[in-house]
């Protein structure tokens, strides 16, 4: 069975890879690497880290530069699939790198919708690495919280038009009634995620059971 990671490299330094990810580069046979164009792929900000984490690892891997003009044309990322599919050919495990974390503002996501509608049986063997965001890095660098209390994080693209958003629901307590919340998007509830009895549930619970629960009400396009 083939198998492709979408591995977050975290934001732009090596020591902020996760173990996972590391673990998915050391368990794959090939590294997809997105670039702009031929002439700068070492020179890329992904290249070095992957070349280091491998380093850090002591192993060798072949390393593939996949061609990302950053034009949100819909045929880069259908290219971009072609050769993770051709990839596959002559080998079971490929993992595709991106910088900061994967669930924002990155190009994986185009690229997993058409793995889901042409290539059903490598999407659902995927696995997407969740990775340090940018804002979160930069957070700990200057020792500010990003949210605290009562406060809520609010990320605003600088895009001069209104747009539609992912809403996270978070810290409600036990007991909590969340008839309130109006699904405008796909909504999911997550109970005790990474820990003992984590339970992902499509929709909205009625009520609070869990101390770590997080609803979130994803942005359907």
């Amino acid at each position: 069975m083939k198998k492709l990671y979408m591995a977050s490299l975290g934001a732009g330094e090596f020591e902020l890879i996760t173990l996972k990810a590391l673990n998915a580069l050391k368990n794959s046979d090939i590294i997809c690497v997105p670039t702009k164009t031929e002439d700068s792929f070492k020179k890329s900000l992904t290249y070095p880290i992957v070349k280091e984490a491998l380093k850090y690892l002591n192993i060798e891997k072949k390393i593939i530069p996949v061609y990302s003009p950053m034009k949100f044309e819909p045929q880069d990322w259908q290219n971009q699939v072609d050769i993770i599919i051709d990839s596959f050919k002559d080998v079971d495990t490929i993992s595709f790198v991106t910088l900061g974390d994967a669930g924002v503002y990155s190009t994986v996501y185009y690229l997993i919708d058409i793995l889901k509608k042409d290539y059903k049986d490598i999407y659902e063997n995927l696995e997407v690495i969740a990775g340090v965001t940018s804002f979160s890095n930069a957070s700990a660098k200057i020792k500010k919280p990003l949210c605290l209390g009562d406060s809520k994080l609010e990320i605003i693209p600088l895009i001069d038009k209104e747009l539609k958003s992912t809403k996270v629901y978070m810290r409600p307590k036990r007991g909590s009634d969340l008839s309130e919340i109006n699904e405008v998007g796909e909504i999911y509830t997550f109970e005790n995620l990474n820990f003992k009895e984590e339970q992902i549930i499509k929709g909205k619970v009625k009520q609070v059971q869990k101390y770590m629960t997080l609803i979130i009400d994803f942005l359907v396009k």
